[in-house]
């Protein structure tokens, strides 16, 4: 925006006064200089991957091989066909997807009507509920685990889907309730009223109304409550205990003990455990970004 004197010449801001100093060559420069700085950041990251990838087509002997090479003294491209063929690894991946599915929809059932309750009524108790909520989130699965074993024992849902399950989404929804509770907050009553004069009740208005405008909140949820399902651990060890029905995180430990060393096929193994995530994510990454953003502004 230029700035013009009634007495006098056109007089450039400060902006422009910037522009026209910097070189025309910087200008030129920066549209390659920071793709490529770009480029470097996501080889970084993605260098691990890539490691895993080039030892699962080592054979198991040349990962350990001294002294190391880059690339593989002898190409075994049959590693991950092994994988998908072990019976072990794909028991491995059934309990995996039935935990995190059936977790993150346990989380959704119970946190839509809680975090909608609490952002629409006001009721004794609230504010004590939602920070009591958010305490939860303080604890970690493993500085617990020993009392969830206990408690699960006597229960004697121990060596069972529903105990990983169960867990899984008590430590995950205080995240979902409160990213809900936001994003319902953020949304003008008025809207509600609305569609209580067109004869929507209370139900109907949530689900026609409420959900689909609160759809990056609920995918965010989703997400975040899927890949912590997707990646725990530490509980799923303790309380699984037959082979059969451990998850991935837990399982493909099994390729690397005392007795054998199959680094490839764990390499493998772990570059497959992944694909599900990213699948999930790339799907839905529109909705996740926005959900990030929208949930913080009131």
């Amino acid at each position: 925006m230029s700035v013009v004197s009634p007495a006098g010449p056109r007089i450039r801001t400060s902006t422009e006064a910037v522009l026209v100093r910097r070189p025309k060559g910087w200008r030129r420069a920066r549209t390659f200089v920071l793709p490529l700085i770009g480029l470097a950041v996501a080889l970084v990251f993605l260098s691990p991957f890539l490691v895993m990838l080039i030892d699962a087509l080592r054979t198991s002997s040349d990962v350990t091989t001294t002294p190391a090479s880059y690339l593989p003294r002898q190409w075994h491209f049959s590693t991950f066909s092994e994988v998908l063929s072990d019976t072990r690894f794909l028991n491995w991946l059934k309990t995996s997807l039935i935990v995190a599915a059936a977790s993150t929809l346990i989380v959704l059932v119970v946190s839509v009507p809680a975090a909608y309750f609490t952002a629409r009524f006001r009721f004794p108790g609230r504010t004590a509920f939602l920070l009591l909520v958010l305490i939860t989130q303080m604890f970690s699965p493993t500085s617990l685990v020993v009392g969830i074993y206990r408690e699960f024992f006597d229960a004697n849902l121990v060596n069972t889907y529903l105990a990983i399950i169960l867990t899984n989404a008590a430590f995950n929804l205080a995240f979902a309730i409160w990213i809900l509770h936001g994003f319902f907050s953020s949304i003008p009553q008025e809207i509600e009223e609305a569609a209580n004069l067109d004869g929507c009740g209370r139900f109907g208005t949530l689900a026609r109304i409420m959900l689909p405008l609160t759809l990056p909140g609920l995918v965010t949820a989703v997400v975040f409550t899927f890949i912590a399902a997707w990646n725990e651990y530490v509980v799923a060890l303790t309380l699984m205990q037959d082979d059969n029905k451990k998850p991935l995180t837990v399982g493909i430990s099994s390729y690397v003990t005392g007795y054998q060393q199959h680094w490839d096929q764990l390499f493998a193994a772990s570059l497959i455990a992944i694909v599900p995530v990213v699948i999930l994510f790339a799907t839905i990454e529109k909705h996740l970004v926005g959900g990030l953003t929208a949930g913080s502004v009131k």
